[in-house]
């Protein structure tokens, strides 16, 4: 495994701070399927993100592929790009909260 691919699946699960089980759990919620882009269907991006993410948090690091390594810098650069957009208030309640926990990042987890 090269040092890019094990530094991008150490950074993939600082990001992801969410359980398997609360990330499962996150994705059935009205909230959750209430935010995001949505194309043609009406599952949005982001949440079509939580569960490939729940897939990759179920398999082993030896049988990650190329598309899961590249998911996993997606989900990697949208929690960082995203993550700069804070609101200044009403963080719990927000379309940026419930985003960002739709891509397994949970920013009021300590």
């Amino acid at each position: 495994m090269s040092q890019d691919v094990k530094s991008a699946i150490d950074e993939f699960y600082k990001v992801v701070n969410m359980s398997l089980k609360e990330l499962e759990s996150w994705l059935e919620t009205e909230e959750s399927q209430a935010v995001g882009q949505k194309k043609d269907d009406d599952e949005s991006t982001g949440h079509k993100s939580g569960e490939r993410i729940i897939k990759l948090l179920q398999k082993k690091e030896d049988d990650y592929t190329d598309d899961d390594i590249s998911h996993m810098k997606k989900v990697i650069s949208y929690v960082h790009r995203h993550s700069a957009q804070k609101p200044s208030r009403n963080i719990e309640n927000s379309r940026w909260y419930y985003s960002l926990k739709n891509w397994g990042h949970d920013p009021l987890k300590k």
